[in-house]
């Protein structure tokens, strides 16, 4: 099973210190943020698992923060950390896309519980779910639209093909070769100048959701092609 990505968005040292040494060892990759600017920063970097999420930040609203990773199309789970414990709290943390809401001082334990159960149900939904998403791109294989934020794209079959292609090893370059096996083997005829011809359509219509932040397909040279997030 591959080690998976959480991002910490927490500006108590002792509590972020924790987080990162108790994670680290329950298995899990962590990155830390202690304001709004890091936590986007690391986001736009690189794209999380999960997000442990602190309500009361020194530059900006955790909830506001919540409210504007959903917008841009972060699909993971997001467990908000605080010690605001009134119920009107919960439910603005849940209503801003959280999808769940710990109260300090937690039991450390059952907070790693709960994010594995969150990443476990996660996981069953995509597993029931025609859709595939990296770096906040959601594919739906369905309706054959890509979206990012608020950004549709409506694209053929063979575009959604390549797509998938790409997002099922984001940051791994494909070389040519691979693509047109798996996607143009069976078609007599066809030459491996198909690939570089799909690739320019699907970045031209991929464009207007990389200007807004969203993953592009970068040319590696010598190894292929590659769905990359720009940092």
């Amino acid at each position: 099973m591959p080690v998976l990505n959480v991002l910490v968005v927490e500006d108590d040292p002792d509590i972020g210190a924790l987080l990162d040494r108790g994670l680290t060892a329950a298995g899990f990759h962590v990155r830390w943020a202690d304001t709004v600017d890091a936590a986007l920063h690391h986001l736009s970097v690189q794209h999380p698992d999960a997000i442990l999420l602190d309500v009361m930040l020194p530059d900006g609203s955790g909830v506001d923060l919540c409210r504007s990773i959903r917008q841009k199309g972060f699909a993971g789970p997001i467990l908000f950390l605080s010690a605001k414990d009134e119920v009107a709290d919960r439910v603005d943390g849940l209503a801003s896309g959280g999808d769940d809401y710990i109260v300090k001082p937690f039991v450390f334990d059952e907070l790693v519980a709960r994010l594995r159960a969150q990443l476990l149900r996660r996981q069953g939904l995509a597993a029931t779910s025609n859709k595939v998403e990296a770096f906040g791109l959601v594919l739906d294989l369905d309706t054959r639209q890509a979206r990012f934020g608020e950004h549709n794209v409506k694209l053929t079959q063979r575009e959604v093909e390549l797509l998938r292609l790409f997002m099922e090893s984001p940051n791994k370059p494909i070389a040519r070769g691979d693509i047109f096996d798996k996607l143009w083997l069976d078609q007599g005829g066809a030459s491996l100048n198909v690939v570089d011809v799909y690739v320019g359509y699907l970045r031209g219509k991929l464009a207007e959701i990389a200007r807004e932040g969203g993953p592009s397909i970068a040319t590696v040279r010598g190894r292929g092609f590659m769905l990359e997030h720009a940092a």
